[in-house]
């Protein structure tokens, strides 16, 4: 997080002070890099911090940032727009340098986690942290299952070669295929392009960022939705309640907009059908943020044992990114070849990826993240990958139950 945050800060004052392309685009790899190093240890970093109990919620707080980065973002944006003298884009850029300072500094303040501690090779730290961190010295259950994991970290040579064999299949599999549904749910569409496809459907140039910001302030209260609901009712209900959502409010969107601009994209809204639409992206944008997108970095970074969670996460990471970037590279060309049909196209993956949740995601909530593959050993398609002394903790809560 500090290599990140660094990064981040540096290509943030490059930016701002950019007198060519070269130093534009070099300071934009360097802000890739630090989303990319936060990406990786913050969620991963997050869940073995949290308690079980609140292990979602405090993870999501992740996905809240972001959304609220998203919609800063939008403010700024409409308001450098305007400034006179053809200087406001670097303003923009350059007001990255706060929130890289910030993290910058918090990742110095922070402590290592108890399970970081342990790999290191110091028990007694680590179980004063875990005492700290939990706010009791009652935790002796917890901390055997981390020295219980550490021992089989230990046996495991290297992370990556070992989450290709068999008995971490489940893991990989879903360490690809969330993140690579979560950019196929379309929602960067909405959230890179919100103003170009907006004035593209008839908004005016300040209606369009304007609403732009109206989504990203929808992005934010459906967070906090997801943040007071993923331990309550479970990582499932979301995915599959989100993805139903999802799928009925982009056919929504593609209907509206056959109808009004058809085949050619000949056409334009009316006020009251522009407000429509928005509604209909608004609803969308929401059912996206208390779903695939707090969860698509939540349960990557929970399901692994310790000796591959730096691969899982890793894997994780790069694929979201490698298709966010793909998405953005393409996105326009499919608007216009497809018009309409390209929120079809969308919704077409969110039936496949929320189907793919309901047979193939077992739920985690309350889970002690060092216990997860007993979920994997009970579910019905998982569970033959699964060794039986990979149950870390098993047999010790039995015997505390039976008591």
């Amino acid at each position: 997080m500090l290599a990140g945050g660094v990064a981040f800060l540096i290509g943030s004052i490059l930016n701002g002070v950019a007198m060519n392309i070269g130093v534009l685009i070099f300071g934009r790899l360097l802000l890739g890099v630090g989303v990319g190093f936060a990406n990786q240890s913050v969620p991963v970093y997050l869940s073995e911090m949290a308690p079980a109990s609140i292990r979602g919620a405090l993870n999501i707080g992740f996905q809240m940032a972001i959304t609220i980065g998203i919609l800063a973002a939008g403010l700024i944006n409409y308001g450098t727009a305007k400034i006179e003298g053809g200087w406001g884009w670097r303003l923009s850029l350059v007001l990255a340098v706060f929130p890289a300072v910030v993290m910058t500094a918090g990742s110095y303040l922070l402590p290592d986690t108890p399970n970081s501690i342990l790999e290191r090779g110091q028990p007694e730290k680590a179980r004063q942290m875990l005492q700290k961190v939990r706010g009791t010295q009652h935790v002796d259950a917890e901390f055997q299952d981390l020295l219980d994991a550490t021992e089989a970290a230990k046996k495991v040579d290297h992370p990556w070669t070992n989450i290709l064999q068999p008995r971490y299949r489940p893991q990989l599999v879903l360490c690809i295929l969330i993140p690579f549904f979560q950019q196929l749910t379309g929602i960067n569409v909405v959230m890179f392009y919100a103003p170009v496809l907006f004035k593209t459907l008839g908004f005016g140039d300040d209606a369009s960022l304007m609403s732009a910001v109206i989504s990203g302030i929808v992005n934010v209260l459906a967070t906090m939705v997801s943040i007071y609901s993923v331990d309550k009712f479970g990582r499932r209900v979301l995915f599959l309640e989100g993805g139903a959502q999802m799928f009925l409010f982009q056919i929504a969107i593609g209907t509206m907009i056959a109808v009004r601009f058809g085949v050619n994209g000949d056409g334009e809204l009316s006020r009251w059908d522009a407000n429509i639409l928005l509604l209909f992206i608004c609803a969308y944008v929401a059912a996206f943020a208390w779903s695939w997108g707090p969860l698509g970095w939540l349960v990557p970074s929970e399901i692994c044992p310790l000796e591959i969670r730096s691969a899982g996460q890793g894997i994780n990471v790069a694929i979201n990114m490698i298709f966010t970037f793909i998405i953005g590279q393409v996105f326009l060309s499919m608007l216009c070849h497809m018009k309409f049909g390209l929120f079809f196209f969308f919704a077409g993956f969110v039936v496949i990826m929320t189907v793919f949740v309901y047979y193939f995601l077992p739920e985690t909530k309350n889970v002690p993240i060092e216990e997860i593959n007993q979920v994997w050993k009970q579910h019905w398609f998982w569970g033959k990958y699964i060794l039986d002394e990979a149950l870390i903790g098993l047999s010790r809560h039995d015997e505390g139950r039976d008591t």
